[in-house]
This record gives structure tokens, C-alpha cells and sequence, in this order.
């Protein structure tokens, strides 16, 4: 049985493996020829990876996943410790990014090999972050936890409503973050080129 917290997860982790992909795929091609909109397209997708995976994702997988699992399985220690490192580097990386991204933007080319770099050291990681839940932390939960853990898991993962997953509308707030990203990002995140 797959539980709704578990296919959420893989949800959400599908929609930020778009929106890596989709910013890579961005940088790759350039700001040109609409320079302005390239840099505020971007600053929203660095901007959508922390707001949405690093506060409400995260922190679930923290405080409600990772804990029973660990107390079930206890020779998991070491990867549910390098998962939560992970979770720290994550925020800290992403706010880098977006210090890089501003640099690029307003210091000029100069800066633009600084922000492939780590972008591209940070989409290897984050995926690798993710492959190591879904193929060592999310078996061993769908064995080992209870019934209560996983409904707590479920009521909590319910409330994310993640609009990349193409699931939910954005709530009002969101609206004009995703309609940046979706109308002007290409594929597979968005209908940009």
C-alpha cells in the first residue's frame, strides 16, 4: 500500500527535479535576447526552491519521517544524519544561488561562470539528496512505521499543496510566482522555449 504522504513526497520531488532541470537548461541557453525577464525568471525558481521544498517539505521529512524511521531502524543512523546535514546545505546553497544569480545580473558576465559552477554542483547533490530518500528512507518507512505514524505524515503532507506538482491551483499569494515560472521557464517545468 502506498500511503498519500509517500506519493506526495515523490510528487514534490518530481516537481523540484523539473525545476532543476528547467534552470539548468536556462542557464545553459542564456540570457539572451530578453535579458530582464531571463534573470527574473530564474530569481523566482531560486526563489520557488526555497520558499516550498526548503520550509514546508523539509521540515516534515525532519520532524515526522526521519525520526520513527530511525527509531525502527536504527543502523540507518548514518544516512538519516547525512539527510539532515543535507536539509542545512540545502537552505544555505540555494541563498548562495541566489547571491551568485544577482551578481551575474548586475556585475556583468564575469560572474556567470560562478553561478554554473554552483548550480551545477548544487542540482548533482540536491539529486542525489532525494534518490537516497526515495531509495533507502521511503522503503524502510513503508515497512517499519504504524499506522498512527503514517497518518500523521499524511494530515502534514497534505497541507503542502504544491502547485508544480500540477495537482493544486496556487493559492493567491503564489499566483504570480508561478504564472512567472510556468509562462516563461522551458519544459519541462514551464511553456517557455
Amino acid at each position: 500500500m502506498k500511503h498519500p504522504s509517500m506519493q506526495i513526497i515523490f510528487e514534490e520531488h518530481s516537481a523540484l527535479t523539473a525545476m532543476l532541470r528547467s534552470l539548468s537548461l536556462m542557464v545553459k541557453r542564456g540570457p539572451e535576447p530578453h535579458r530582464d525577464n531571463f534573470f527574473q525568471v530564474l530569481r523566482a525558481m531560486l526563489f520557488y526552491i526555497d520558499e516550498f521544498p526548503e520550509r514546508l517539505h523539509h521540515p516534515k521529512e525532519s520532524e515526522l519521517l526521519f525520526p520513527p524511521v530511525l527509531k525502527r531502524n536504527p543502523d540507518l543512523a548514518p544516512v538519516i544524519a547525512q539527510l539532515e546535514k543535507d536539509h542545512v546545505r540545502e537552505e544555505h546553497q540555494v541563498r548562495e544561488l541566489q547571491h551568485l544569480l544577482l551578481a551575474w545580473e548586475l556585475l556583468g558576465d564575469s560572474r556567470r561562470n560562478a553561478f554554473e559552477r554552483a548550480l551545477e554542483t548544487f542540482l548533482q547533490f540536491y539529486l542525489e539528496h532525494m534518490r537516497l530518500e526515495e531509495s533507502v528512507v521511503l522503503p524502510q518507512a513503508q515497512k517499519t512505521l504504524s499506522v498512527e505514524e503514517w497518518k500523521a505524515l499524511d494530515d502534514a503532507f497534505a497541507t503542502n499543496c504544491d502547485p508544480l506538482t500540477g495537482k493544486y491551483p496556487p493559492g493567491q499569494d503564489y499566483q504570480g510566482l508561478f504564472s512567472r515560472i510556468t509562462e516563461h521557464a522551458p519544459a519541462p517545468i514551464g511553456l517557455g522555449d
